[in-house]
């Protein structure tokens, strides 16, 4: 009994010990990303992607043509 016992409370302890590394593990890595910034606007000589010549009736027939 005494060793089911022993062996019960390093299991909790080894579940503690990793639940509490893991949770801190993601507080880490949230406050390291919580400060990057996604959508800033990008820097140096960057282009347009998308630019749009069509109308939506253009794009609308395109859609129905192709079956997309």
């Amino acid at each position: 009994m005494k060793q089911l016992v022993w062996d019960t409370v390093k299991v909790f302890v080894i579940f503690t010990i990793c639940t509490w590394l893991f949770y801190y593990g993601l507080r880490l890595m949230h406050a390291e990303y919580e400060n990057y910034h996604r959508y800033d606007p990008p820097e140096g000589p960057s282009v347009k992607v998308f630019q749009s010549d069509e109308s939506f009736i253009d794009r609308f027939n395109v859609l129905f043509r192709l079956e997309e």
